[in-house]
């Protein structure tokens, strides 16, 4: 069982080169389900839409996670209610519209589990995000409920994110960052086989700051005249991991970067 989940998709360069990328790499690495982050995938870079969605999931996503910028675009707040693949933070402040985790149908007869958490350190205001985890652990079963589970776990700081990790080892397939938009080299197997790694990165332009137009971006910085910030347009680079999954236990076996296109390297 191989998964492929990519980072956070940033504007209009991010949705163009999934579109384009996306089902050969399917096939290339014969991937058996998809999850991206959506959440700066609009033109403005925040939000996502539901022409968006239909684009993404035509061209092989499965799932869709969010994170802080999950209604940014407000039209999102009615088509959460009824795009079961579209998913935001589990731990929002409740009442919120949609749902944090899915378990969806997949090959053969086996299911998977995807859970959207979002951390509490220097991010908008949201339920703790340990406790809600530890309910969640006591009311979901590796295979039991489900025969794997992916966790995105949307957040600012490295510690939040390791700790969430380590908080799931061996009780999840896979446990990976987003919303820094870099990736980190540390993709591995925790001690009792959940695949992790801090961030998977952005898949968007990364000459720019994060996503963004670099030159509005250093004007902000240096109190210079500056637009609202706008995403970058040049060659996007597709960032993520590949897990490849047991199916007999559900948990990872391999993990490994994927970067394509774009000023990244492409190491695959």
């Amino acid at each position: 069982m191989r998964i492929l989940f990519l980072g956070d998709i940033v504007g209009k360069s991010g949705c163009d080169a999934l579109k384009k990328n996306l089902p050969d790499t399917i096939k290339k690495k014969k991937i058996d389900f998809v999850i991206v982050n959506g959440e700066n995938a609009s033109d403005q870079g925040v939000g996502i839409t539901e022409k968006i969605c239909t684009e993404m999931f035509n061209s092989g996503v499965d799932v869709i996670t969010t994170g802080n910028h999950v209604w940014d675009q407000k039209e999102t707040l009615s088509h959460i209610e009824k795009e079961n693949r579209l998913l935001r933070p589990e731990n929002l402040v409740k009442p919120s519209p949609g749902k944090g985790f899915k378990i969806f149908n997949i090959n053969n007869g086996l299911k998977i589990g995807v859970l959207n958490l979002m951390g509490n350190i220097f991010m908008k205001k949201c339920d703790d995000v340990f406790l809600e985890a530890e309910k969640f652990i006591r009311k979901n079963i590796l295979k039991k409920n489900y025969d794997f589970l992916v966790v995105d776990f949307h957040g600012e700081i490295t510690s939040e994110k390791m700790a969430i990790g380590h908080f799931f080892d061996g009780k999840a397939t896979l446990v990976v960052g987003t919303h820094t938009h870099v990736p980190t080299n540390d993709a591995r197997i925790l001690k009792n086989g959940t695949a992790y790694q801090t961030d998977a990165g952005m898949c968007g332009d990364y000459n720019s700051v994060i996503g963004m137009d670099k030159f509005n971006s250093l004007n902000k910085f240096l109190k210079k005249e500056a637009t609202k910030h706008f995403p970058a347009t040049g060659e996007a680079s597709l960032c993520g991991v590949i897990v490849e999954a047991n199916i007999n236990n559900g948990l990872a076996d391999k993990i490994e970067n994927f970067i394509l296109g774009g000023d990244l390297k492409n190491f695959n």
